[in-house]
């Protein structure tokens, strides 16, 4: 029943046979592949899918359009696509921003040759979960050549009303020597309880010299247990910064992913991550230098309170004939609770002699000595918490490209905080 129902949800949206057939051995492969492997997150038991495919209705908790700036953004709510805005000289240019089923009838070769690239379906049991019963998304393309400017803004609404599966597939392909700044929220959204899981890829292939900026806020709420990739492809000398807030409510496991097939490519990653209350999160994040000459740098700073459980798994892995090659990383995590638990697990792989490598980790409390000097000036302990707390994650905030977004996560941090 269950294969009929996907298949005839490939049917009803019109999908190609090349993605219909492989929805259908992705599902053939659900039972007998192993979940991904999360180093010291015990996540087997979780609810991570109900094995359904279904659409959300039009829902109430619909975002104001009224005081938007003009530049390239993408709003969806649930599986609906509620606003979409493209100025007028970036669809000249051939400048793509649209849902997953609309880019098919445009776009249909490059996603053919693009989808599930990064990441194949048989990968492990998520994503052949995620390859057969996606049930929304959005393609990002910008051509050859096209540099943008302004920020670009992907906002991803899940409906807290709503318990149909947050299924999304998010694939940029930014074309060569393009140049963008790409914002995504992943966001729930109205005061609705209802239980509902998530399962979300996004792919940002970076073709040769493309240079690409993605920032992206985390915040399902607490009725959301989720499974998040993000993975990155990047040909010769092309570099991709991210900078991702993971501030959700819910249990999350998560893998942010770069591979670095191309010589000269380049990949900074920088996480901040809050854990709070009970929930539990843990993060992987990995390089793979394929490419001569490539760098890869990982470094990620957590905040954990209460009874919360959070853990960094850093992986830099050089494969033999990347010569020149540098991995480093660095994760932090700061408790603010003798219950809370925490894991930063640094893993190197090196497989080629002439590279450079290193890591560093720790994990502690507030500093008694930046404590002692803040309350020394007048600050109240909560007030100087707070202050050592945003200055530790500092280093992520600054690299989120527009300001009303920084501003935001600040405010979620105090909000957390202000909780205790």
């Amino acid at each position: 029943m269950t294969k009929e129902t996907i298949k005839l949800f490939s049917e009803m949206h019109a999908e190609p046979s090349w993605l219909s057939d492989l929805r259908q051995k992705a599902f053939d492969k659900i039972e007998s592949l192993e979940l991904p492997v999360i180093e010291r997150v015990k996540f087997h038991r979780w609810n991570l899918g109900d094995g359904t495919i279904t659409e959300s209705e039009p829902s109430a908790n619909v975002p104001d359009f009224t005081a938007l700036d003009n530049h390239l953004k993408l709003v969806q709510v649930g599986t609906q696509t509620v606003f979409e805005q493209t100025p007028v000289e970036l669809a000249e240019q051939g400048v793509i921003f649209t849902d997953f089923h609309s880019a098919l009838e445009e776009i249909p070769e490059l996603i053919e040759e693009f989808f599930m690239s990064s990441v194949k379906y048989d990968d492990d049991k998520l994503a052949a979960y995620h390859t057969a019963y996606f049930n929304s998304g959005a393609v990002l393309y910008i051509p050859d050549n096209v540099e943008i400017t302004e920020p670009i803004e992907g906002i991803f609404y899940q409906d807290s009303d709503s318990d149909v599966p947050f299924n999304k597939h998010i694939l940029i392909i930014a074309g060569k020597n393009s140049k963008i700044s790409y914002l995504e929220r992943l966001e729930s959204r109205g005061e609705g309880s209802a239980k509902a899981t998530a399962n979300i890829t996004v792919e940002v292939i970076a073709r040769s010299g493309a240079q690409v900026k993605f920032a992206a806020i985390d915040r399902l709420g607490e009725n959301v247990t989720a499974y998040i990739s993000r993975r990155g492809k990047l040909g010769n000398d092309a570099s991709i910064d991210w900078a991702i807030g993971v501030m959700n409510e819910g249990n999350v496991v998560a893998d942010f992913d770069s591979d670095l097939i191309g010589n000269g490519s380049h990949a900074d990653l920088k996480v901040v991550a809050l854990s709070s209350g009970r929930q539990v999160q843990g993060i992987d994040t990995r390089v793979t230098n394929y490419g001569c000459n490539s760098i890869g740098n990982i470094l990620q700073h957590g905040v954990i309170l209460e009874k919360a459980t959070l853990t960094f798994n850093g992986i830099g892995h050089i494969i033999k004939g990347a010569k020149g090659a540098d991995a480093q990383q660095e994760s932090r995590v700061l408790m603010l609770s003798d219950q809370a638990r925490s894991d930063a697990n640094p893993i190197l792989l090196i497989d080629e002699n002439d590279v450079t490598a290193g890591h560093a980790a720790s994990i502690g409390q507030v500093d008694p000595e930046d404590m002692y000097y803040l309350m020394s000036r007048g600050l109240d302990k909560a007030t100087a918490e707070r202050l050592v707390v945003r200055g530790f994650l500092g280093s992520v905030i600054v690299e989120i490209p527009v300001q009303e977004v920084r501003d935001e996560m600040i405010a979620t941090i105090e909000e957390k905080l202000s909780k205790r």
